[in-house]
């Protein structure tokens, strides 16, 4: 069948395409979406790379304790949250709705804890004297325009994708969205994950002392 009808209010009727690729068109939607969110993130990486390697005085600035293991904190965090979400996907899958909200509210929760252990590291820079345009220990400036900028682009994506989490798990419990939702914005939340698998080595590892 190359059409669906959709029933609208008032017993009037549309007419919607199905998607020509054999998937849902919100998940088709969402891959194109982390196509280009992937390509951003890769050509940030790429630039910060290229940075890092043309400054002869770049500054490795992370102690083991407390930024390393800060880091390996949040990693855990987001690796877990990953479990969740694929509970959460799961629930949602076999129509079990209170258990589905239950792993959604665990994967937000250590969203939060993410962005609170982000900020703290954030906060402790700036007490050290760190800026986007400032570097405390004399060395390039680029290494705080480029920290900042890499890892404030991927808190503003998990930020984002708690509130989009919140969203759908509200709509889902009220029935005004379905199962394929949920897995739609899991896929979301694996790809922020998946990115911070690179973000953490790249910025955190190869800059420790």
């Amino acid at each position: 069948m190359s059409q669906a009808e959709l029933v609208m209010g008032g017993g009037h009727g549309a007419v919607a395409e199905e998607s020509p690729y054999g998937i849902q068109s919100k998940k088709l939607a969402m891959w194109l979406f982390i196509m280009a969110d992937a390509a951003t993130f890769g050509a940030v990486l790429f630039a910060y790379g290229y940075e890092r390697l043309a400054s002869p005085n770049w500054t490795r600035p992370f102690d083991f304790f407390p930024s390393i293991v800060n880091g390996l904190l949040m990693t855990v965090i987001l690796l877990t949250s990953s479990l969740t979400m694929l509970g959460a996907v799961r629930r949602a899958a076999e129509g079990k709705m209170a258990a589905c909200q239950k792993w959604l509210g665990i994967t937000m929760v250590l969203g939060i804890a993410f962005a609170a252990l982000h900020l703290r590291e954030w906060f402790k820079m700036f007490g050290e004297g760190w800026s986007p345009s400032r570097n405390p220990t004399g060395g390039s400036a680029l290494f705080g325009a480029t920290f900042f900028s890499i890892t404030g682009l991927h808190l503003f994506h998990v930020v984002s994708g708690v509130v989009a989490l919140a969203v759908v798990g509200l709509l889902f419990r009220r029935g005004r969205l379905n199962a394929g939702h949920v897995e739609t914005v899991g896929l979301y939340w694996h790809f922020v994950d998946l990115v911070w698998m690179f973000v953490f080595p790249l910025v955190y590892l190869m800059n420790a002392r």
